[in-house]
C-alpha cells in the first residue's frame, strides 16, 4: 500500500518587500527583505522535522520579476535545502513572477535553465507526474497565473475589448482545468493535486489587491471541487482559508508569510502541511512568527493634560518588533502641546514606527472628519478619511489600490 504523502504547501513569499524596514547590519539587508527570508526559513525547518515529501510553492516568489542576485541567491539557498533533502519541489509562476516582454524570462527560470534536480518550474498548465521522497507516486496538475498578452499572441483576440479578453481567458482556464482533471482521472489511483495562481469566486481579499497590478481574473470555485483532486493548493490571496467549507477537496489558500501592510494587521500568516492518500486528505494550517503590525489609537480630546494620557497609554501597549502606527485625536488647542520626541522614546521597542498620525479636530475642517490634512501625504489622509468613516478593511485595501495609481500619476 502505498504510504500517505506529506505536502508542503506555501504561497506569496514575495522577497524584495521593504515597507516598514530599515538596514539590517547583520546581512547588509532591508529588515523586511529579512523578515521574508526567515519566515521562510521557519517553514522549511517544520516541514524537514515533520517528514516532507513534495513541496508545492504556489507562486509569488518576489516582490517583482526583477530580483536582485541577492535575492535570487537566498530564495534558491531555502529551495535547495529542500531538494538537498530529497524533496521534490514544485515552483509555479504567480503574477509577480511573470515578465512583462513577451517571450522574456520569468524570474524563476534560472532554476529550470540549470537543471536543478528536483525543481520543476511550472509555467504552463499542464500534469507533471511526481515521485515524492518516499518514493509515492503523485500527479501535480499545474495552472500559473492567466496572462492577457498569451491571447494577444492569435490574430482573433487582438480587436478584443479587455472584458471580453477576460471572458477568452476565462474560458481557456477552463478548458485548460478540464482537461488535465481528465488526464489525472486516467491514473485513478494516484493521488493528484491542483497548483493554481489566481483568485477564486467567494475568497475573501487580503492585501494583495493593494500590490497587484491591473485587473484580476476570478475563477468560479465550482471548477475546482472536481473530485479529480484530492488537494487544491492556491496562491495569491494573502488571506490563509479554505473555500470548499471541509468537503473534499480542500481548496487552500495558506496565505502569505509576512504581514505586507496594515491592511493584513489582524490576519493570521502560515503554511499548510496536508497528508494526502487518494480520496482523502488532511490538513493543518501551522502559524509562523510573522512580524506584527499594531495600530495605537488614542483620543485626548477630554484631557487636560494630554501628553500625559498618551504617555501612560503608550507604557501599556506591548510594541517589542512591532510595526507600529499611532493615531492621536486631540483639539485645535491641544496641538500646541503634542510632542514626538518623547512619543517616539516611548515607542522605542518597536521594531518600526510607521508613522505618528494627529487627527486633530479643527471647527472648519469637519467635513474631513477632523483630519489636518496639511501634516499628511495623500495617502495617509486617504487612510485615516476611510478609518474614521469605518470603512470594511477589504473596501479600504480596494480604494487605497485604486488612489495610489491616481497619487503615482500625480
Amino acid at each position: 500500500m502505498t504510504k500517505p504523502i506529506n505536502l508542503l504547501h506555501l504561497a506569496d513569499i514575495h522577497v524584495g518587500m521593504e515597507n516598514y524596514g530599515r538596514l539590517d547590519s547583520k546581512s547588509g539587508l532591508n529588515s523586511r527583505v529579512v523578515d521574508f527570508l526567515r519566515r521562510m526559513s521557519q517553514v522549511i525547518d517544520i516541514a524537514l522535522e515533520r517528514e516532507v515529501d513534495v513541496c508545492i510553492f504556489a507562486g509569488d516568489a518576489y516582490k517583482n520579476q526583477r530580483p536582485t542576485p541577492t535575492f535570487q541567491r537566498e530564495f534558491a539557498r531555502r529551495i535547495k535545502r529542500l531538494a538537498d533533502n530529497d524533496v521534490p519541489v514544485i515552483l509555479l509562476i504567480g503574477n509577480h513572477d511573470m515578465a512583462t516582454a513577451d517571450r522574456a524570462a520569468n524570474s524563476l527560470d534560472i532554476f529550470g535553465v540549470l537543471n536543478v534536480p528536483g525543481v520543476i518550474v511550472a509555467g504552463r498548465e499542464e500534469v507533471h507526474q511526481i515521485t515524492c521522497r518516499r518514493g509515492q507516486p503523485l500527479q501535480v496538475a499545474t495552472a500559473p497565473y492567466p496572462q492577457r498578452g498569451r491571447l494577444l499572441a492569435y490574430e482573433e483576440f487582438r480587436n478584443m475589448t479587455l472584458d471580453d479578453l477576460d471572458i477568452a481567458l476565462g474560458d481557456m482556464i477552463y478548458k485548460n482545468i478540464e482537461d488535465m482533471a481528465g488526464q489525472v482521472q486516467e491514473q485513478p489511483d494516484i493521488p493528484a493535486v491542483l497548483t493554481a495562481h489566481f483568485s477564486v469566486s467567494q475568497a475573501k481579499q487580503g492585501s494583495e489587491q493593494s500590490v497587484m497590478i491591473g485587473r484580476d481574473i476570478v475563477v468560479q470555485k465550482s471548477l475546482l471541487t472536481d473530485s479529480a483532486w484530492d488537494y487544491v493548493a492556491l496562491g495569491h490571496i494573502h488571506k490563509h482559508q479554505e473555500l470548499n467549507d471541509g468537503r473534499h477537496p480542500p481548496i487552500v489558500y495558506p496565505g502569505s508569510l509576512e504581514r505586507i501592510d496594515f491592511g493584513e494587521e489582524k490576519e493570521r500568516k502560515g503554511f499548510v502541511m496536508a497528508r494526502i492518500e487518494r480520496g482523502k486528505t488532511e490538513w493543518e494550517f501551522i502559524p509562523v512568527d510573522a512580524r506584527r503590525f499594531v495600530t495605537i489609537r488614542i483620543n485626548v480630546t477630554a484631557s487636560d493634560d494630554p501628553m500625559t494620557q498618551i504617555l501612560d497609554e503608550l507604557e501599556e501597549q506591548n510594541v517589542d518588533g512591532a510595526v507600529v502606527r499611532l493615531i492621536i485625536k486631540a483639539t485645535e488647542a491641544q496641538e500646541i502641546l503634542l510632542d514626538d520626541k518623547p512619543i517616539r522614546r516611548a515607542l522605542r521597542g518597536a521594531g518600526y514606527i510607521a508613522s505618528i498620525v494627529r487627527d486633530i479636530d479643527r471647527v472648519q475642517r469637519h467635513r474631513l472628519g477632523g483630519v489636518s490634512a496639511e501634516e499628511l501625504t495623500p495617502k495617509e489622509a486617504l487612510e485615516i478619511y476611510l478609518d474614521l468613516k469605518e470603512t470594511p478593511e477589504e473596501r479600504k485595501a480596494e480604494l487605497l489600490h485604486y488612489a495610489e495609481a491616481i497619487f503615482r500619476e500625480e
